[in-house]
């Protein structure tokens, strides 16, 4: 059985979902895992969302462990949080010195982890681009998607490491952004710049609302169907390496069929 660890700022219904999504497939089975503890940065009575999140936590019975960053920076001094990262983690491991997880998630967990962190757990986290795609947020992944003229956007589930977004892809999905239910839309951005669209109708804009969309119904199977593979022996990684159910290295495992067969059986 995987032994998961979960690290999340608990902040909104994106995080809180995904945590009852993977909370959902332990329960039925679908997924034979143990969640070990849930690490949030945020303390009780910090925020409503994230308040919201702890009393979920707390009804599926996982060990939570909180940390404020905010409080630990301003007690170490102030000033940016980058020259107090290192001490925080430091805390943080020190805190979960009980649990041994097999793998841990970033879900929605809105600090950069130091390399001290990234060395000591198998930390996974999830980009919404194609392997090899934009950095940054998801609306910078988006917004570039449609000034390149994309055919084609994704996620993938990476290694976290210090070289952000950027670690070793374990899976990743894929899905068309043109054709029959795209290409109108394409057609209402002919002829007008990124920069004018960001001006005029920014988020609103129906093509970035469509991709975002078939974006997101997706990223909770991928998140899903990757902790599968891991507790399967699918895919794996040893010593920064991702590997194979042969041992054999792998630029990512593709997981297509499984999510679209998720998203088809959630009607």
């Amino acid at each position: 059985m995987l032994k998961l660890g979960w690290f999340s700022t608990g902040r909104g219904e994106g995080s809180l979902g995904l945590l009852r999504t993977v909370q959902d497939a332990i329960a039925s089975g679908e997924l034979p895992a143990r969640m070990e503890f849930v690490f949030s940065n945020r303390e009780p009575g910090e925020a409503e969302g994230s308040d919201r999140f702890f009393r979920q936590v707390r009804d599926f019975g996982t060990p939570l462990v909180t940390l404020s960053s905010q409080r630990f920076r301003r007690e170490q001094g102030g000033g940016p949080f980058s020259r107090h990262r290192a001490n925080f983690d430091r805390e943080v491991m020190r805190l979960l010195e009980p649990y041994n997880p097999d793998v841990s998630m970033l879900a929605g967990y809105m600090l950069i982890t130091a390399g001290e962190m990234c060395n000591l757990y198998t930390m996974l986290n999830i980009h919404p681009a194609l392997p090899g795609g934009p950095v940054g947020t998801w609306q910078d992944v988006i917004w570039d998607l449609i000034a390149q003229g994309g055919s084609e956007a994704g996620a993938y589930v990476h290694l976290a490491t210090e070289d952000l977004d950027r670690g070793p892809v374990l899976t990743y999905c894929s899905f068309p952004v043109r054709g029959s239910d795209f290409d109108e839309l394409w057609r209402l951005v002919e002829g007008h710049s990124v920069e004018e669209l960001k001006a005029t109708e920014g988020e609103e804009l129906l093509l970035f609302r469509r991709i975002r969309e078939e974006g997101v119904r997706r990223e909770r199977p991928l998140v899903v169907e990757t902790l599968k593979a891991f507790a399967a022996g699918l895919v794996g990684v040893v010593d920064g390496l991702v590997l194979d159910w042969e041992g054999k290295a792998i630029q990512g495992l593709c997981l297509n069929e499984e999510i679209e067969n998720s998203i088809r059986d959630a009607g």
